[in-house]
């Protein structure tokens, strides 16, 4: 872990104590970047880096380049259609391709270590701060579907996914399995949806 990260995710969780505290309060507008760089002996740009981690995690509010503020606690979202489009913001986060699993295997149907496509999209909600984590795979160019299947579960979050959220390392979230399916009812993708068990209530 290079100094500058170290020093931003040590930032945010001091900035995180100190609203634990009450020393800012919800709605409140944090110093600036360049008052906490100097009151942290750090370059501006690491405390970017902290505002941006805390906003994405729903901690902070606000636009990037312009103030910020206390968040309020997230509003529950009920999810009701797993293939339906996120309405808002996106960022991939991954477009690596990966080797199929065995999990894989069973869901889309293929050999064991055939090369898929994959990526990692982060859906943010209108603040900013990341809702969902959704993880795809599929073989060869992305083909239309006609249904879906989906199975729901609940899971510990890896390092990644829980930066990602903003949540503590094992904390548990829910798994929703979604498989897209042909007209002949093949898989012709699959993915992981990654919700938050304290942002979300699941009705499928």
């Amino acid at each position: 872990m290079s100094a500058r990260v170290a020093a931003h995710r040590r930032i945010a969780a001091d900035i995180r104590r100190r609203i634990a505290a009450r020393e800012w309060v919800a709605g409140q507008a944090l110093p600036s970047r360049s008052s906490l760089a100097t009151e942290y002996h750090v370059h501006e740009q690491t405390v970017r880096l902290a505002y941006n981690l805390l906003r994405r995690s729903g901690v902070l509010d606000g636009e990037r380049g312009r103030h910020v503020t206390v968040a309020h606690p997230p509003a529950m979202r009920t999810l009701t259609d797993v293939d339906a489009d996120w309405p808002w913001g996106t960022e991939l986060t991954d477009s690596s391709p990966q080797r199929a699993s065995d999990d894989l295997v069973g869901r889309l149907d293929v050999l064991p270590g055939v090369l898929l496509q994959h990526e990692v999209v982060e859906c943010l909600e209108p603040g900013g701060r990341s809702a969902m984590l959704v993880e795809s795979w599929w073989r060869g160019r992305r083909r239309p579907h006609v249904s879906h299947v989906a199975e729901l579960g609940v899971m510990p979050l890896t390092v990644d996914q829980a930066h990602a959220l903003g949540l503590l390392v094992d904390a548990l979230a829910y798994r929703v399995i979604r498989t897209r399916l042909d007209v002949h009812a093949a898989p012709v993708e699959t993915a992981d949806l990654i919700l938050p068990l304290d942002r979300w209530t699941i009705r499928l």
